[in-house]
């Protein structure tokens, strides 16, 4: 058996970014990976503005100011958000009302907000005072023109798109999506609605598999559920290499219908990785076959999901062209006493949730690579590694993090 990390870098080091790139509507390109530096012809915000309702003045001029001795000023007009309605500048001893958003008068070096004053008629009461650029947002604080607001590389998400077209920008270039095929094998597998269903195993691999690969940047196709037949396998995975990855669930292993093996050497291939020291996911295989990946996947829904997260997940992100493909890492506190065989490392299904700012980490329960109700309730993988046997109750351990929205605050 190789180990997970070696297995990691092999996979990684067979992998080029995918050929090709296309200009798309920035409102689309969510899931998409930027292929070029992505550089701001203006700045943001344009101009000095306001960041409350309030008054622009002159701070110095309401130095001590309080509810007791308030700092009268002389009301000289109002500037409204959105417009070219600038208004006169600002000179010692007057305000000029202003929104938020508005240009930043002439002169004005603060806001004061309403609530912190009072108006009567043409003169406004100032409560306290405020500091130099207090409330102001200067032009360019957020991004400068000439800027590079995304590096070529980064996987862009809705904060992206946000920032893409805070610049007024349409249209964004990003890199060609990879093809990604996908086979189910066995005889017990039928799909999901089937009517006789007594004995037989209900695909849910492939629709897993599906979406992860968009949730990853690829576009998947899938080849529908081959029989234990070499001969049917051999055809499906010819087909299926018209994609730039093959992803196969089943037939991997040392049973005597796991023809994939046999299937690829007929093929050419080169079987770079076969049966790696972790748990779940031990029979994995790793291969190149006329240029193209094939990933053979054991036939457990939760060795294909720890599977697809540690060795699939990061091969198609840098074929889709980023340049980061790790889930987080982080240390947390174990809530329960973990054991386990030597010499493979184990990706146990957890739940952390955060105290204090601490995390803790408990197991979801039955941890047979079958049970996807214990996958489904995780948001964490906890690492234990291949020669430790024994991990005790709150003890600190790594863990993955595979769901980062889902954290439950302890208080």
């Amino acid at each position: 058996m190789i180990s997970v990390d070696d297995a990691q870098k092999i996979i990684l080091n067979s992998i080029a970014v995918r050929k090709g790139t296309e200009k798309i509507r920035f409102s689309d390109s969510y899931g998409r990976i930027i292929a070029q530096d992505l550089i701001s012809e203006l700045n943001v915000p344009q101009i000095d503005n306001s960041a409350m309702d309030g008054y622009a003045l002159i701070s110095s001029d309401v130095e001590g100011a309080s509810p007791e001795k308030p700092v009268i000023l002389e009301i000289k007009g109002e500037v409204q958000a959105g417009g070219n309605n600038v208004s006169q500048p600002v000179k010692s001893g007057s305000a000029i009302r202003i929104m938020t958003g508005a240009h930043l008068p002439h002169g004005a070096d603060a806001v004061i907000p309403f609530e912190d004053t009072e108006e009567c008629g043409d003169r406004v009461k100032i409560f306290t005072p405020v500091n130099k650029s207090d409330n102001v947002r200067f032009a360019g604080e957020d991004i400068a023109a000439g800027d590079t607001i995304l590096v070529r590389g980064t996987y862009i998400d809705s904060s992206q798109i946000g920032l893409i077209a805070s610049v007024n920008r349409t249209d964004v270039t990003v890199f060609n999506r990879p093809e990604v095929s996908i086979i189910s094998t066995g005889d017990e597998i039928i799909e999901p609605g089937s009517a006789d269903i007594y004995g037989k195993t209900v695909n849910s691999n492939a629709y897993v598999l599906m979406n992860e690969v968009k949730k990853t940047g690829g576009n998947p196709s899938y080849f529908g559920i081959v029989k234990d037949r070499f001969d049917e396998i051999r055809a499906t995975v010819e087909k299926a290499l018209a994609g730039d990855i093959v992803l196969c669930t089943g037939g991997v292993s040392m049973g005597r219908y796991d023809f994939i093996p046999d299937v690829l050497k007929s093929l050419g291939a080169e079987i770079l990785v076969h049966k790696i020291a972790v748990k779940p996911g031990k029979p994995v295989l790793f291969s190149k076959v006329q240029d193209k990946l094939f990933f053979g996947l054991p036939g457990n829904p939760v060795s294909v999901m720890v599977s697809f997260i540690e060795f699939v997940r990061p091969a198609i992100l840098k074929m889709a062209g980023a340049i980061q493909y790790e889930k987080p890492v982080v240390k947390a506190v174990l809530k329960e006493t973990i054991r386990k065989q030597a010499g493979r490392r184990h990706f146990i299904r957890g739940i952390f949730t955060i105290a204090d700012g601490v995390f803790n980490v408990s197991t979801t329960g039955n941890q047979r690579s079958d049970i996807m109700h214990s996958m489904a309730a995780a948001n964490c993988l906890i690492i234990i590694p291949e020669n430790v046997e024994t991990v005790e109750k709150n003890s600190i351990v790594n863990i993955q993090l595979i769901k980062h929205g889902e954290i439950s605050v302890e208080g």
